[in-house]
């Protein structure tokens, strides 16, 4: 099982160049497309779930042509988008039902007994009879996979899917994810790095619509390993630092501002080594700066 991304590009008509020669490689399990909003990320899901054409490239599932059979791994395909609408008046089991009969699946009784393992797979059982306006977050990204799940795919896209939810229903939504990659392909495009840290078995960072790094979370983690480095300074400096380091984040720590920068050696005396984190390397990949500046070779 696996999709192959070949060299893929697509210019909007106000100039953006949301994808440029994108190619990637993805077999089952867990992939994770992790970059920033306008990255081009949902621009790529919707080109592989066939909402849209490139202007060039190529993108194959196995033995389908996808963008020349897009009939065909619509057979195949469960996708939830970013922003998936519900009819609020509507019960979860009722919409089910009609979606299930829309996608084929004519026989009354089969269409029922799909229904009810999807309910209790998605922990909606309970729930099945309240109308979907009551839904929280969570409930309704539930139910969106649920309805994914309909033609018992074998490739599964999910764009930005925790966005949003409390900590008790992100934990619930990764269990869910979790299950349902162990038997096919699912993509999970996301611009938050713990989605992806705690999830994927593969990933690949995106940025400008550019593929800028692939490879195995734990495996990239450590391709930064000795050459970061940690200062705690006053905010009002932040600007000179930029200036003479690449400084790749920055957050607040009991008041005052703790920077991290990547380096061969240590930059002054008081810096600390740290040690290298997903979230470094993502941050490190889609830095601005770095184009600029000496480029470092590491692993």
């Amino acid at each position: 099982m696996k999709l192959e991304i070949n060299n893929l590009s697509k210019k909007y008509p106000n100039g953006v160049k949301a994808l440029q020669n994108v190619s990637l490689s993805i077999g089952k399990g867990m992939f994770g497309l992790l970059g920033q909003n306008g990255a081009g990320k949902s621009t790529l899901m919707r080109t592989i779930a066939t909402l849209q054409n490139p202007d060039s490239g190529a993108i194959h599932f196995n033995n389908i042509d996808v963008l020349k059979e897009p009939h065909e791994i619509r057979k195949i395909l469960g996708y939830l988008p970013q922003e998936f609408g519900v009819y609020p008046n509507v019960n979860a089991y009722e919409m089910l039902m009609h979606m299930a009969d829309m996608k084929g699946i004519s026989n009354k009784k089969e269409r029922k007994e799909i229904v009810e393992a999807l309910l209790h797979k998605v922990n909606l059982w309970d729930a099945k009879k309240n109308t979907l306006g009551g839904y929280s977050g969570g409930m309704k990204q539930r139910f969106g996979i649920a309805q994914a799940l309909l033609n018992n795919p074998q490739l599964i896209i999910v764009d930005e899917p925790t966005a949003g939810l409390d900590p008790m229903e992100r934990n619930r939504f990764y269990n869910l994810l979790s299950e349902l990659s162990e038997d096919t392909i699912v993509i999970l495009s996301t611009h938050i790095v713990e989605d992806v840290s705690t999830l994927c078995n593969d990933m690949a960072i995106i940025g400008n619509g550019k593929v800028l790094r692939t490879g195995k979370p734990d495996v990239l983690e450590v391709s930064l390993k000795d050459m970061l480095w940690e200062l705690q300074i006053d905010k009002d400096q932040l600007h000179n630092y930029k200036k003479e380091h690449l400084v790749i984040s920055n957050r607040i720590h009991r008041g005052k501002m703790m920077i991290t920068v990547v380096a061969e050696d240590i930059p002054t005396p008081h810096f600390l080594p740290k040690s290298p984190t997903l979230e470094d390397i993502y941050f490190y990949e889609i830095q601005p700066e770095r184009l600029t500046k000496k480029e470092l070779s590491y692993a």
